[in-house]
């Protein structure tokens, strides 16, 4: 086999011929960044001539494109992944490497992929490819450089590429080896507001140790805004740092902060400064934005990456203001619609949401009173117009609020609830003949509620099928309005008909409280899946574990709950159903868990059968009633529950629908960012929406970049406003400037009985599941179904967002894990890394010393 010379091989780090198609991406950015004298650690590039020479001399590239062509990205990347471990790297090149490191001196380096199409002005490749840190050794090396050319073929980076039209077969591979620095500190600069696109200061985003404890989200770094003009610091947050990644000798290591710089400052003004005067520099060199990432080490500081900002909001570009807020003085909250709808709706999800919510709540949509709204595209309840209507008809707003504690969360002290001032009349013209129409609706699905639960899945099916077979828009058209649009409004009314004319169960746990105390109450109304059908809350949990004992196959799996995620309602995210090697990598976070599921409810059993023991002496003739009541109220609570599970599939096939209305209009996934209506028109030829596409998914974006929103908020909110406000709060906003003392008390509602002692592992998403060990507490915004495989790996669960009847609560319960849920400020006083105490019974959370 004949090579190219060993000098292409490997080309020194300033060389000015380091160029896109010799070096990739990463490569031509740092050497060109070397070039112009910016302080840049020393290494070299391993060129893509390296890369095709391997592929060559082990005959890899037609068996890459065959496989590339025949399969789905996941089992692409895995196939792929098998040829480049089973290859041999030629001596010659082994050589090459090995004379390069050399030359470095025997020292830790980073490795770092460096693909021919990344880091481009219109494309950012950002995270396609891998890096390997703080590698050291002649061996060592060489394996990090065959991991990095075998990530070109990962699925996230052969999805990317098909989605903007690369070619598999244009596509090679550099490798950058570069000293690494043993930063003291590291972190982000911006030299653009990539949220606002303000040009007028620099953002630099700092923590302690090196840089992927940033880049990977591991903790909230500090955030200094410099003035590139004068360079003075304009303003700072600093955060509390509790977790670093350091250098070991076995690579690189997450560690506790120490205790004395969690809140220290980490940058100085003089160091931020320096590195603000670096970014302007290095816009100037590329003449565009930038996203630079640096490290500090005993005062220096060292360019490692610099990329051009991509998807900067436009200026010219009118965003849409998705923000019901700013329509008048109302009260709003997302304690019991945030659970389910977690994140940023695009305008497809609003708009299913809206008709969903119309049949499942349809007295919260009465002429003109919308009982709730979305603000900065976040689902909220508006509980000014839902509870006008009692307050209209002299119940007080303190009594209204005490009311719904149960589902809706409590309101924190001193915040007003504005009554909308509608005339009696009015209201009662309005709301009779719907509530009439409910209650008659309600009645006739309750009698056949089990048969519509029980063919949901089948029916499901059914559309899936008819919906993949259409094959032009007009015929897809043509079958929502035969059958679709009547499967969804079937699917929204199962939840209605489980849920409505069942106050009883919540009286009842009222009633029960003060008959035996908030502990015995938890323990007796768990049990929930020992009826009839099983929780479906628990089912996703339940049934790894039956996997997990070969009881269960995969696609039985998948066909039971494989549309259960994190975030369900939303259509534009893949179902778990989608993606053939989630299942996997559930087993092998469920594998972790060092107490089994079936334990716990054992465990729980034992309680609520000790609990029913003591009512029964204390009070042995109302036993028999409470009995009774326990058995209806598991019965609504597992109905609701799979109720609530059918919709789910219902927004699923809502989801294949606009998959394939983008697939047979060939516009992709804009419909998801179209109104259902828009996406029908669009069928039927009219294309005028999509002139409205672009700023849409600017504001989604944007939006979306924004850190969840307080769970309550008084009058209009600008969240953007509120995200730039260093002394921000998560738990409330008040337009009206009402003074509302931040409680450095965490409290909430009791979930589940028990004590615990830990440490806190704070997580923003699901996706940051595995960084939760077995027996840390679990702190978090909002949990739902999707998170349900986590809780046998907590001590216990604390929540921002939440009420009795939320999912947390159920579930925690249920399980017998001590939660603690609706505190408000949970994610503003802990952080991962705190030692507390964790009361399920109380509904407190203590942070210890030490």
């Amino acid at each position: 086999m004949l090579f190219v010379s060993e000098e292409r091989f490997v080309v020194p780090l300033d060389d000015p011929a380091a160029e896109l198609a010799l070096v990739g991406g990463k490569g031509a950015s740092l050497a060109r960044l070397a070039v112009a004298g910016l302080p840049v650690p020393p290494g070299f590039h391993l060129s893509t001539a390296a890369y095709r020479a391997f592929v060559a001399y082990n005959s890899l590239q037609d068996q890459i494109l065959a496989v590339i062509q025949e399969n789905q990205p996941d089992a692409a990347a895995e196939r792929i992944a098998a040829l480049f471990a089973a290859a041999e790297i030629p001596a010659e090149l082994v050589e090459a490497i090995v004379k390069a490191y050399a030359l470095l001196g025997d020292i830790a380096v980073a490795v770092r992929s460096s693909a021919t199409a990344e880091d481009l002005p219109e494309l950012s490749f950002a995270g396609q490819q891998d890096t390997y840190l703080n590698i050291r050794g002649e061996t060592a090396v060489v394996d990090a450089v065959k991991r990095c050319w075998a990530s070109l073929w990962t699925a996230r980076a052969i999805g990317y590429r098909a989605r903007h039209q690369i070619g598999s077969e244009d596509v090679a591979l550099a490798v950058v080896v570069q000293e690494l620095v043993p930063a003291d500190a590291a972190g982000v600069m911006f030299t653009v507001d990539p949220v606002t696109g303000d040009s007028s200061q620099v953002l630099i985003n700092a923590a302690w140790g090196l840089g992927e404890a940033v880049v990977s989200g591991l903790v909230t770094p500090d955030t200094v805004a410099v003035d590139r003009e004068s360079g003075a610091v304009v303003h700072r947050r600093t955060s509390e740092k509790a977790a670093m990644t350091v250098r070991t000798a076995d690579g690189t290591q997450e560690q506790p902060v120490p205790v004395e710089l969690r809140r220290a400052e980490v940058l100085t003004d003089r160091q931020a400064c320096e590195l603000s005067v670096l970014g302007v520099r290095i816009e100037k060199l590329y003449e565009r934005p930038m996203d630079i990432e640096w490290a500090v080490h005993q005062g220096r500081p060292f360019i490692v990456q610099a990329r051009p900002i991509t998807g900067l909001p436009a200026k010219s570009l009118a965003l849409e203001a998705w923000n019901d807020s700013l329509d008048g003085d109302y009260l709003w909250t997302n304690a019991n619609l945030g659970e389910a709808v977690p994140s940023v709706m695009t305008p497809a999800t609003w708009s299913l949401m809206r008709i969903f919510m119309s049949c499942a709540m349809a007295t919260t949509a009465i002429d003109g009173m919308l009982g709730y709204g979305q603000i900065g595209g976040r689902l909220y309840m508006n509980l000014s117009m839902s509870l006008s209507i009692p307050a209209r008809f002299g119940v007080t707003p303190k009594r209204i609020l005490g009311m719904i504690g149960d589902v809706f969360g409590r309101i924190p002290e001193g915040v007003q609830l504005p009554i909308v001032p509608l005339p009696r009349v009015w209201m009662l013209r309005r709301l009779i003949p719907t509530s009439l129409a409910v209650v008659k609706r309600v009645r006739a699905n309750k009698k056949i509620l089990p048969e519509l639960l029980a063919a949901a899945p089948t029916r499901f099916q059914g559309i899936r099928a008819r919906i993949e077979a259409a094959a032009t828009p007009a015929e897809l058209g043509k079958l929502w309005d035969a059958q679709v649009h009547d499967y969804f409004l079937q699917s929204s009314y199962l939840l209605e008909a489980a849920t409505k004319l069942e106050s009883g169960p919540l009286t009842f746990t009222r009633t029960l409280r003060k008959l035996v105390g908030e502990a015995d109450t938890n323990a007796l109304l768990t049990g929930l899946n020992a009826g009839s059908g099983g929780l479906a809350s628990l089912g996703p949990l339940l049934g790894l574990a039956q996997v997990a004992r070969g009881e269960m196959d995969a696609q039985t799996y998948a066909r039971d709950h494989g549309h259960r995620c994190p975030d369900e309602f939303e259509v534009s995210v893949p179902r778990p159903a989608e993606d053939p090697h989630w299942l996997d990598r559930q087993l092998a976070g469920f594998a972790t868990n060092t107490v089994k599921p079936e334990e716990l409810l054992a465990r729980q059993l034992a309680a609520r059968t000790a609990a029913w023991e003591r009512l029964e002496q204390r009070f042995p003739k109302k036993a028999p009633k409470i009995a009774r009541q326990l058995e209806h109220g598991g019965n609504v609570a597992r109905g609701r529950e799979h109720a609530r599970s059918e919709v789910i599939r219902g927004f699923w096939a809502m989801r294949i629908f606009l998959l394939r209305a983008g697939e047979l209009t060939g516009h992709g996934d804009d419909v998801f960012f179209l109104s259902l209506d828009e996406t029908l028109a669009l069928l039927a030829g009219d294309e005028r929406a999509l002139a409205q596409v672009p700023a849409r998914r600017e504001t989604y974006r944007r939006y979306s970049a924004l850190p969840p929103y307080p769970a309550v908020i008084r009058g209009a909110f600008d969240p953007f406003e509120w995200a730039a406000d260093p002394d921000r709060r998560g738990d409330v906003f008040d337009a009206t400037d009402a003074v509302h003392p931040v409680s450095d008390a965490v409290t909430g509602f009791p979930g589940a009985l028990g004590v615990v002692d830990g440490v806190v592992r704070v997580l923003t998403t699901m996706d940051e599941g595995d960084q939760l060990q077995p027996g840390e507490i679990l702190v978090t915004t909002v949990t739902n179904v999707g998170w349900t495989p986590l809780f046998p790996r907590a001590a216990a669960v604390v929540t921002d967002v939440g009420a009795p009847l939320s999912h947390a609560a159920i579930v925690a319960r249920e399980l017998g894990i001590p939660a603690v849920v609706g505190c408000g400020n949970a994610t503003m006083r802990l952080h991962t890394g705190d030692h507390v105490r964790v009361d399920g019974e109380h509904g407190t959370v203590t942070l210890l010393a030490g």
